[in-house]
C-alpha cells in the first residue's frame, strides 16, 4: 500500500472524480461516495480508502480557496500541496463551463419564493481561521484570480442582483411600505453599469438605500473586485451607499452588508491603472 507522493495522474484521476459527485451533489441527484471510493482504488498506486477520502477533503479546501463550491461531506483539510492545486487547474482548464455556469437551481428557487435573506455581520480580523489555512486559501484565490472571475461570470452576477432586488422588495412589505417597495429600482438593469450601484431602494423611513451587489459561490471571505467609479459614489454618498455581499450562492445564500468607509473593512489593493501619454487630460 502507497503511502508516497501523489502523482499528477493520481490527482487527475481523483479531481476528476471529485467534479463527478460534485455536479450530482449541487444538482441534488443521489451519489455513492463508498462507491466512487472502491472505483478509484484499482486506478491508483494501492491507496487506501482512509487516503482517498482525506485526499477529497483537501480537494474541497482546493476549491474553498477558488471560491467554489464543494462537497459538504468532505469537510476542508489543509496543508495539501501544490500539484493537486494544479490538477484542479488542469481540470478547470479542460471544463470552462463549469466556472460559467448558472447560478444553480437552488438559487433560482430562491427568487421564485421571493424570500428575504438573512443578513448576517461581515468577517472580522476576530475570526479568521487559522492563519496558515488563510493563506493558502488566499494564495489560491490570487493565482486564479478568482475576484475576477466572479465579476466576468454575468450570469452570477445578474442572478445575485436580482436576489437582491426580490429581498429588498419583500423586507419593505414586510414592514408595510409597499409605497417603497414599488419604487425599487435595478439601476443597473434599467440603466446601464455606470451608476456605481446596483439597486436603489429604501430604508423603511424613506431614506436612501444605494446598494452595490457583489456575488460569489464560494466562501464568505473569498475576494471581490471593486470599480474607481463604485468606490467614488460610496465615498460621495457615505450615508446611503451599501455593498452587500452574497456568497455560498448555489447552494444557499447567504449575505453581509459593508457600509463606507469599506477601507476599515477590507484591504484594498490596486490592482490595474489607467496608462495615458503626457500632455492627456
Amino acid at each position: 500500500m502507497s503511502n508516497g507522493p501523489w502523482t499528477d495522474e493520481e490527482n487527475d484521476l481523483i479531481v476528476a472524480d471529485y467534479f463527478a459527485m460534485l455536479a450530482d451533489d449541487i444538482a441534488e441527484k443521489p451519489y455513492n461516495k463508498a462507491g466512487h471510493r472502491r472505483a478509484l482504488r484499482p486506478l491508483l498506486n494501492q491507496r487506501s480508502e482512509g487516503s482517498i477520502e482525506f485526499k477529497h477533503q483537501n480537494i474541497s479546501a482546493v476549491l474553498k480557496g477558488l471560491g467554489e463550491d464543494w462537497i459538504l461531506g468532505y469537510r476542508p483539510a489543509f496543508n495539501f500541496q501544490s500539484t493537486l492545486v494544479d490538477a484542479v487547474g488542469r481540470w478547470l482548464a479542460s471544463n470552462r463551463a463549469w466556472l460559467d455556469r448558472g447560478p444553480g437551481e437552488r438559487a433560482a428557487r430562491g427568487i421564485r419564493e421571493a424570500a428575504q435573506l438573512q443578513i448576517r455581520p461581515p468577517p472580522t480580523l476576530s475570526n479568521h481561521p487559522p492563519p496558515q489555512e488563510l493563506e493558502q486559501m488566499l494564495s489560491i484565490a490570487r493565482k486564479f484570480d478568482v475576484a475576477g472571475r466572479d465579476e466576468r461570470n454575468r450570469a452570477l452576477g445578474r442572478a445575485g442582483e436580482e436576489r437582491v432586488l426580490v429581498h429588498e422588495q419583500v423586507s419593505l412589505r414586510f414592514v408595510g411600505r409597499d409605497d417603497l417597495a414599488r419604487r425599487v429600482r435595478w439601476v443597473s438593469d434599467e440603466d446601464g453599469d455606470g451608476a456605481g450601484y446596483d439597486i436603489e431602494s429604501f430604508e423603511p423611513d424613506g431614506r436612501p438605500r444605494l446598494i452595490e451587489v457583489k456575488t460569489t459561490n464560494g466562501w464568505e471571505r473569498t475576494p471581490f473586485d471593486i470599480s474607481r467609479n463604485e468606490l467614488a459614489m460610496a465615498d460621495r454618498r457615505r450615508s446611503d451607499w451599501r455593498l452587500l455581499r452574497l456568497w455560498n450562492f448555489s447552494r444557499e445564500p447567504q449575505a453581509f452588508e459593508l457600509h463606507p468607509p469599506l477601507d476599515a473593512h477590507v484591504l484594498l489593493t490596486a490592482t490595474s491603472f489607467q496608462a495615458r501619454f503626457d500632455g492627456e487630460l
